[in-house]
């Protein structure tokens, strides 16, 4: 074919380009699935003119080497590559929407976009301008490992992220509690580090390569509820039947805690001095827990008062009592109990 008969679809791939550029803009970004189809439509007109022209979009034009003809072919051979990248990267977009992927899917996203960014650019080097690709890729090599070892901590959180991503440990909205205590929930993940809000209302920026050495516990799943436990020493002059009792009466009176599983109450050790009790209870979610601990306390403190049961002292406060000799008076015990709310 002469290049009289190439330059007529060549005009009409540079017109559908740029149209399809303009009305792209036109679209917004607000309208993701109008600005697909737009570029599905020109890619398409400007696939279907190289087709019918038999023009190679893979090849230099052999023929339009010169003048405004070779301006023409190189200009239709690049706008053609940067609409398949555009639309490429629209059906990956919509195709995270319509599975309702989560929001930390962006990191694999953006991958995916360079990806396809580099591989058209490449192409476009090689196969519209003629230009070695292999020896465009052997330097590229060589200054990746260059920036590799500059950036090795940076590019450590990056791959970080991504396997975090992958592995689906974690979602925007949980709620996680990291081995070293720092507990919070995810509010935004990117390439280089995760942010947690606390309970304290800070947010605690984890670089991904560190988040991702450490266990981490996730307290949003299965499902948002989170058990508690809460331990108490009473008296051992009470029985302990008695003091399971209470606790029971306590823990169903509460209305902060979930009622399904029911609570539990464990009389965990007996000694001369105290009766080890722990409450086990869960709460609806993690930021209800220091009100429902509150009120179980405040619920204690009432039982104590009404049904006689006295607190032991706490175990790091007792101290063993020097041996006496005949004859000197006995010091005061410091295993008696204490009734809550008593000041005497």
């Amino acid at each position: 074919m002469s290049g009289d008969d190439h330059y007529l679809p060549l005009v009409l791939i540079n017109i559908l380009g740029v149209a399809g550029i303009l009305v792209w803009h036109v679209q917004g970004s607000g309208r993701p699935t109008g600005r697909l189809i737009v570029q599905i439509l020109f890619f398409a007109g400007m696939s279907l003119v190289l087709y019918m022209g038999g023009i190679a979009p893979q090849q230099p034009d052999e023929v339009s080497t010169e003048g405004f003809a070779a301006l023409l072919s190189k200009s239709a051979r690049v706008l053609w590559w940067t609409h398949l990248a555009w639309t490429v990267i629209g059906l990956i977009h919509i195709y995270v929407r319509l599975t309702r992927k989560p929001r930390e899917a962006h990191l694999i996203l953006d991958m995916a976009v360079a990806i396809i960014y580099l591989g058209v650019a490449l192409s476009v080097m090689g196969f519209v301008f003629g230009m070695p690709i292999a020896t465009l890729v052997t330097t590229s090599g060589v200054v990746a490992v260059i920036l590799g070892l500059a950036l090795q901590n940076t590019l450590g959180d990056v791959f970080s992220g991504i396997a975090l991503t992958l592995g689906k440990a974690y979602a925007i909205g949980d709620w996680v509690q990291l081995s070293d205590g720092t507990a919070g929930r995810v509010t935004e993940t990117n390439w280089r580090s995760t942010n947690l809000l606390t309970g304290a209302n800070n947010i605690v920026v984890l670089p991904n390569s560190m988040l991702a050495r450490q266990g981490l516990t996730s307290l949003s799943r299965p499902d948002e509820t989170h058990q508690i436990t809460l331990n108490v020493r009473f008296a051992a002059v009470q029985r302990p039947r008695l003091v399971e009792e209470a606790m029971r009466s306590v823990l169903q009176a509460c209305t902060r805690i979930v009622k399904d599983p029911p609570p539990a109450v464990a009389l965990k050790a007996i000694d001369a001095i105290a009766i080890d009790v722990e409450l086990q209870f869960r709460v609806a979610s993690l930021a209800m827990g220091t009100s429902a601990r509150n009120e179980i306390i405040d619920l204690i403190h009432d039982h104590c008062e009404a049904g006689g049961l006295y607190l032991a002292m706490p175990a790091e406060s007792l101290v063993c009592a020097p041996a006496t000799t005949p004859g000197e008076a006995s010091a005061p015990s410091a295993a008696h109990g204490h009734r809550a709310g008593s000041a005497k």
